[in-house]
């Protein structure tokens, strides 16, 4: 299934963004020249080209013979883009909790398929309980937040793990380091039931997990936690997610996105296999 409907418009706003950019760089025109054209300042350019407004059609055509492409046949698949890049996607409901980056990033979630990701911290949110979810929530805020952001925050987690289900769900390949499960959040049965429910839901045909264990070492993720989505477009290239405290990075160059790849490839070969991970769940259970 394609980037179809309201979560395919943030891939459709990033694909013609990174091709406008494209564009633009290989005619040698700045990006406050690019503004000027169509009476919008550099940051508008820089922010269109990020994928994070959305396009009007007219400005998209006016750029694109400034850039030099005028044949209708290679005109059209982006003005398609900027028209189909203005629906809201279901996410945007719950802007109250959720950074704009952060919406980058759910909308890039919702049109992959593939989700490929490795995570230190904590349980990755595709994969967490309701009640594990409640408690990362109020523990990564010093100062308390109210009862109903901590629960709008839990069920836009649900939201997204909706995705995971269904004919056209996306692979989910979830590599997660031991301290990730022995970090506690919550009370001894919060984590027990996380503990079962990521034993449970590896079972998927589409959702692997693997633990990477204490006994490994040192290991090629020496960086942190970082996802790689890969999209079902040919012409879209794959892009990495790296999430800081207030922003995001997302890479999208070939050669970046390649050495995180290699870095993935290392962390299947090293980590537990699955069917050791699910032993490896039990284990802990039993210890805690």
């Amino acid at each position: 299934m394609g980037a179809s409907g309201s979560s395919g418009s943030m891939v459709r706003r990033i694909l013609l963004g990174s091709q406008l950019r494209r564009l633009r760089e290989a005619c040698g025109v700045t990006r406050e020249a690019a503004g000027y054209s169509i009476r919008a300042s550099e940051s508008k350019i820089s922010r269109m080209e990020l994928g994070r407004v959305s396009f009007k059609a007219r400005d998209v055509a006016d750029l694109l013979t400034l850039y030099g492409v005028v044949d209708d046949s290679e005109r059209e698949p982006l003005l398609g883009l900027a028209r189909d890049s203005s629906i809201a996607g279901w996410w945007h409901s719950y802007s109250d909790v959720l950074p704009g980056w952060f919406q980058t990033y759910v909308g890039l979630e919702g049109s992959a398929s593939h989700i490929n990701t490795y995570e230190v911290q904590f349980v990755h949110g595709l994969l967490q309980t309701e009640e594990y979810a409640r408690a990362v929530v109020t523990a990564g805020h010093q100062s308390h937040i109210p009862y109903e952001e901590v629960e709008r925050r839990v069920a836009l987690r649900v939201e997204r793990q909706k995705l995971l289900l269904g004919e056209s769900a996306p692979k989910l390949l979830c590599i997660l380091d031991e301290a990730a499960l022995r970090r506690p959040f919550g009370s001894h049965e919060i984590m027990d039931a996380q503990l079962r429910h990521l034993a449970e839901v590896s079972e998927s045909p589409n959702i692997t997990v693997q633990i990477v264990p204490f006994e490994l070492g040192g290991h090629p993720a020496e960086s942190g936690a970082f996802t790689l989505l890969r999209f079902p477009e040919s012409d879209l290239n794959d892009v990495v997610y790296l999430e800081q405290l207030t922003s995001a990075l997302y890479l999208d160059k070939k050669d970046e996105v390649a050495h995180y790849d290699q870095v993935l490839s290392r962390l299947v070969k090293d980590s537990l296999s699955p069917s050791r991970t699910r032993d490896h769940l039990q284990a802990i259970r039993q210890l805690g």
